[in-house]
């Protein structure tokens, strides 16, 4: 956990057209209960499907 967030996956940003790696793969993780959400992460050029929050986070993964 890095600033109060949890990394779950990280997806290239260049991915092929009309694909969202990174977006289904969060929307799969709020199917199930978890508050995911992609950001960017422009130091590595890439989407981060993150947690935000600190013990409520370790529940819903635990």
């Amino acid at each position: 956990m890095v600033n109060g967030r949890t990394v779950l996956e990280r997806f290239p940003a260049g991915g092929p057209r009309g694909s969202w790696p990174a977006e289904e793969f969060a929307h799969a993780r709020r199917l199930e209960g978890l508050p995911a959400e992609v950001v960017m992460d422009l130091a590595t050029d890439a989407f981060l499907v993150i947690l935000r929050g600190g013990e409520a986070v370790a529940d819903a993964v635990a």
